[in-house]
């Protein structure tokens, strides 16, 4: 999900800067005071102390409560991850990636569409892994913040990492919370699921796109992934429903018939058991999820962050949009709409840079602006309305 991360956090956290952090000399002592416990895990001394060695903490530690599944509406979070241009890339590299694909798809059980989509929202098939040094954001995480035994045990895996030469140290970047490669492993991640896919003696899902993919597959099926069976699938439900809803209140799809749940093409609603998912409350999409939904809502635990591969996922094989709209008068934007949106800004002389479908704290601003000067309701939001606003010239 660092793509859209990137899309939503203000553009002064993305400047601003790699060596921000409270932690000033306190840093120094608390790098020590690790250096046993990363050697009882395994890592050598040589490999602790090259890695550490002029260390300087970063503000990872600033975005631990902003991650954008949790707090960004589901119309907006797959409106920029499921979009035309994703969906295209995605056929594209379905074309490209064939064998590895194919290969992936009979060793791990898992469907290639599905291990496309992974790749798609995770790093926009590897054009967004993050820039950021793993054992920076991983050492200032293990220092200062919440979760900080957490972060001590992902940074010693990094160095494990580094210390079998899968992956040179240099190509250990990716996002602040030390997420790294095509589909953003975090490296105790890497150490369980990562497999040499490519066949040359190494398990790179850096440099070597096949690896990667192998090493998608084989985390979901290690995480219960089911070959064969459907994530889910959207459905309508009776107006008077009032049993349980999420998806680990799951039943069989006998009792889901019975209860007058149906899916939205028409088709049985097979076997096995889901359960019923209404992300946005009842007058919004409803979905019965399966085990398979589990398993990708394991990658990243979020309902939306689960739901936008799924959904990518379908859109890959051919499917369409969602039947049933989202509860909201002012539905999310593409990242060609927030591109234009922007265009449209820069325009009417608000200086809030490129026009990259990045919406940061000047886009934000401006938008507000305009929402003002317009009498309507000042959030800084980009949503249809707004760019609906700017097209018109009001």
């Amino acid at each position: 999900m660092r793509d859209f991360f990137r899309l939503v956090i203000p553009t002064l956290a993305l400047l601003g800067g790699q060596t921000a952090s409270a932690l000033g000399a306190d840093f120094g002592a608390c790098i020590a005071d690790m250096r046993a416990e990363a050697m009882a895990t395994g890592v050598s001394a040589s490999t602790y102390d090259t890695v550490t060695r002029g260390l300087t903490p970063n503000d990872a530690g600033a975005f631990l409560d902003t991650q954008p599944e949790f707090t960004t509406p589901v119309w907006d979070y797959l409106a920029g991850l499921v979009d035309e241009e994703r969906i295209k890339d995605g056929r594209t590299r379905l074309r490209d990636y064939a064998a590895p694909l194919a290969s992936a798809e009979k060793v791990y059980g898992v469907d290639r569409a599905t291990i496309v989509a992974v790749w798609g929202v995770e790093s926009d098939y590897g054009r967004a892994i993050g820039k950021r040094p793993l054992a920076q954001s991983l050492a200032t995480l293990s220092c200062e913040g919440r979760r900080q035994a957490y972060f001590r045990s992902e940074l010693f895996a990094a160095m494990r990492i580094i210390q079998s030469g899968d992956v040179p140290a240099s190509a250990l970047v990716g996002s602040w919370a030390g997420a790294f490669g095509h589909t953003q492993f975090m490296p105790s991640t890497f150490l369980r699921f990562a497999v040499d896919h490519d066949g040359d003696g190494r398990r790179d899902v850096v440099g070597s796109v096949p690896d990667a993919l192998g090493s998608t597959a084989n985390y979901l099926r290690g995480s219960g992934w089911q070959t064969g069976q459907p994530w889910g699938f959207e459905v309508t439900v009776p107006k008077d429903y009032s049993g349980p809803t999420g998806r680990k209140a799951k039943q069989s799809m006998t009792h889901w018939a019975g209860r007058g749940v149906r899916r939205v093409d028409g088709q049985p609603l097979g076997s096995g058991a889901a359960g019923l998912l209404q992300p946005a409350g009842p007058d919004g999409p409803s979905f019965l999820v399966t085990s398979n939904f589990d398993a990708i809502f394991s990658y990243n635990a979020s309902v939306s962050y689960a739901l936008a591969i799924a959904h990518l996922a379908d859109r890959l094989r051919g499917g369409g949009p969602f039947v049933t709209p989202w509860p909201t008068d002012d539905p999310g934007l593409s990242r060609a709409e927030r591109r234009e949106l922007q265009t449209l800004l820069n325009r009417r002389g608000y200086d809030i840079g490129p026009a990259d479908g990045a919406i940061g704290e000047k886009t934000r601003q401006a938008i507000a602006d305009a929402q003002v000067r317009a009498a309507l309701p000042r959030d800084g939001r980009a949503g249809q309305r707004v760019l609906n606003l700017l097209r018109s010239g009001q």
